[in-house]
């Protein structure tokens, strides 16, 4: 794809070691799938569509939870990253709107006398959550009486620990407790997962634009909804 002036000027600026390099986290399922060395899904297709549309060869660094991701972005070995907007991390990542929104749930022990999201947060109640994904910075600001228990996955320190509940993403949350008939889920979600392009707030703001314009252009065209139809997703999580 032959890149104008002005589009070389974002290149320059977005990947200034000539190569667009793209944290990936496989460790959201519904947004990238496969291995590190071939890796799949959404975020993979949108960092291939921005690199050509600018030019430029894109590396994909694979990561196994957000917050490795996101720290790749900060420290500069990655250029582009595909995360939740949150408050905590647009200090340092100027994000798109999102493309993409997900449902944040609970998962409680079937026998547990807890049926509704507004019973997870009482007193006793301790929940296991994947350390720095984004109901991790969610719920460790606004829950009032329930306590945040960090782990690789919430669903393995919820398990392993004897918790009272676990959060997560609701696709792969609802595979969870298809697979364990001792679980079950809280049907109504506690969060809106808002996923997004982002980069560095020290990028220009025309960078900034330019990925913002060919986000809601990607939407609007179709290509999301296509992208996650490929990779066996719901395409009615494209966001507005």
């Amino acid at each position: 794809m032959t890149t104008s002036p002005n589009s070389s000027h974002i290149a320059a600026d977005l990947a200034p070691t000539g190569t667009l390099r793209a944290s990936i986290n496989l460790g959201n399922p519904v947004l990238a799938q496969g291995t590190p060395e071939a890796p799949t899904g959404i975020t993979v297709d949108l960092a291939r569509e921005i690199g050509a549309r600018l030019g430029l060869p894109v590396e994909l660094l694979c990561f196994d939870a957000a917050r490795k991701s996101f720290e790749a972005m900060a420290e500069g070995r990655a250029d582009l990253c595909f995360l939740a907007v949150d408050p905590a991390r647009e200090k340092e990542v100027a994000f798109t709107a999102p493309y993409v929104v997900i449902e944040g749930v609970y998962a409680v022990p079937r026998d547990s006398g807890i049926t509704t999201v507004e019973d997870v947060d009482a007193p006793g109640v301790r929940i296991g959550v994947k350390q720095g994904s984004a109901y991790d910075l969610f719920l460790s600001r606004s829950l009032a009486h329930a306590t945040v228990v960090r782990g690789d996955e919430g669903v393995d320190v919820f398990r392993a620990e004897g918790l009272e509940a676990g959060a997560g993403i609701r696709q792969p949350m609802t595979a969870y407790a298809a697979a364990h008939p001792d679980v079950r889920l809280i049907e109504d979600r506690f969060m809106e997962i808002r996923q997004a392009v982002g980069t560095t707030t020290a990028r220009r703001p025309e960078t900034i634009a330019f990925l913002r314009e060919t986000l809601e252009t990607l939407k609007a065209d179709g290509f999301v909804t296509a992208s996650l139809t490929h990779a066996g997703q719901d395409p009615a999580l494209v966001a507005p």
